[in-house]
């Protein structure tokens, strides 16, 4: 290396340390997130990024940066551990990725801006405010999964992209992909925004500002369930009409066929045990807060993840429970073209208070008379504003939840809860919609 390239790596090293010694003096709380993401010369980067475990950083870049803009470097660096603290990284694979970029720069400059920070403004920021001010119209907090999901559903021209952009990208995430990040860092970093959540409530000096931060760490630490993987619960031990390919031998089968004619030395077995969805009970709370469209989307969503299982019973027996603080109302499911029936045509009823009780003494009654021989478990969609039962039934109980609300009740302790975005329900129904037209079309 030159004297120069070395007294440059020297300065640009420098500029790092003040700008991380910037942000610990205002946000205290960010220490150990801080202390997480080292900094890494990168030459010929033409930027900075982040994998998660270090900040990558060109030297020539950050002192043009630096030069230009001082407090440009505080800004990307803030930027950057941000998109750590809310973990952006870790969920690239399933997602569009030009869309989920833009809507994790958006979201994190949006909590930058709302924390008014001295030492990261700039002088864009008025202009970023105005649009986000807009964006907030549309989306409600301003967390990246709300946006990527306006980002899907909304058709923006290349030149409102392109806006987007100039306003919102400032580090690059060429090191987002998982083949590239450390494997130890998601747990690390769950562990760190946990922390970051909970010294938010013990620093005096965090009170204004830091309401979408808070907003945007819910969405990370929230618990998250597979719902798919919540249905394999409601599974039983069945036996499916099919070969058993597991214990059945072709060689002596084959021999037999071809020393003695038709005569195989061994014959398939006709059945084989798996574990089958076979009974259980869709309750649906009919109270005012559970529209008839999202009530709808979750019931297509569950029997298409049901169905769609190569643990599926043919013929079924789900009964669909309407209760707001009664019972109003039990449509029984044997089979799909029942379930069609009842989406197309079937209508809620009720729309009073809540109340749980009563779907679980209708249940014991179903079982009293024969209605179920083996019921696995009850999945109950509802607001969750109502009485829980105090008694734990002898089979699982899922309350599938819309949107996280921290004034809601815990659930009893031998119940499970998952938390569905509305949201994300009715782009996942109007997707539906839209290909049963284009297939009638």
């Amino acid at each position: 290396m030159t004297e120069e390239g070395k007294k440059r790596s020297e300065l640009a090293a420098r500029v790092l340390a003040l700008s991380r010694d910037a942000l610990l003096v205002r946000l205290r709380f960010f220490d150990a997130a801080l202390a997480q993401l080292v900094p890494v010369e990168k030459k010929e980067l033409e930027g900075m990024a982040t994998d998660g475990e270090s900040c990558f950083y060109d030297p020539i870049y950050v002192l043009k940066q630096y030069q230009e803009e001082p407090k440009l470097v505080n800004r990307l660096y803030l930027h950057m551990l941000l998109h750590c603290i809310f973990s952006h990284s870790f969920q690239y694979e399933r997602l569009e990725i030009d869309k989920w970029d833009l809507a994790a720069d958006i979201a994190v400059e949006n909590v930058i801006l709302e924390l008014g920070l001295e030492s990261t403004a700039l002088e864009r920021d008025a202009e970023a405010a105005a649009k986000l001010k807009i964006l907030r119209e549309d989306v409600g907090p301003l967390t990246a999964e709300r946006i990527y999901r306006y980002l899907g559903r909304t058709s923006l021209t290349e030149g409102e992209i392109r806006e987007l952009r100039s306003l919102f990208e400032k580090d690059r995430h060429i090191y987002w992909k998982k083949a590239m990040q450390p494997e130890v860092t998601l747990e690390q970093w769950k562990k760190i925004s946990e922390r970051v959540k909970a010294d938010l409530k013990s620093f005096t000096r965090a009170g204004t500002g830091t309401e979408i931060l808070e907003k945007n760490l819910e969405e990370t630490t929230r618990d998250r369930y597979d719902y798919s993987e919540i249905l394999r619960r409601f599974t039983v031990m069945g036996e499916n009409l099919a070969v058993n390919d597991d214990e059945f031998d072709y060689v002596y089968y084959m021999y037999g066929l071809g020393q003695y004619g038709n005569l195989p030395l061994i014959e398939p077995l006709e059945y084989r045990e798996e574990n089958k969805v076979r009974e259980f009970v869709i309750a649906i709370d009919t109270s005012a807060s559970c529209r008839g469209p999202l009530v709808k989307a979750f019931l297509r969503k569950t029997y298409s993840i049901l169905k769609s299982s190569e643990n599926y019973f043919r013929r079924v027996n789900v009964h669909i429970i309407q209760c707001d603080d009664r019972v109003q109302s039990d449509t029984k499911i044997t089979g799909e073209q029942d379930f069609e029936t009842f989406i197309r045509y079937g209508k809620l009823t009720g729309f009073g208070a809540t109340d749980f009780r009563p779907v679980f003494e209708y249940v014991e009654q179903l079982r009293a008379q024969g209605e179920f021989e083996n019921l696995k478990g009850l999945i109950y969609f509802t607001d969750g504003y109502g009485i829980y039962p105090e008694k734990m039934p002898d089979y699982e109980v899922i309350f599938a939840f819309l949107d996280e609300d921290e004034n809601r009740a815990p659930v009893p302790a031998w119940s499970m809860k998952v938390v569905l975005e509305s949201e994300e329900l009715e782009q996942e129904e109007r997707e539906k919609e839209d290909i049963h037209e284009h297939q009638a079309g």
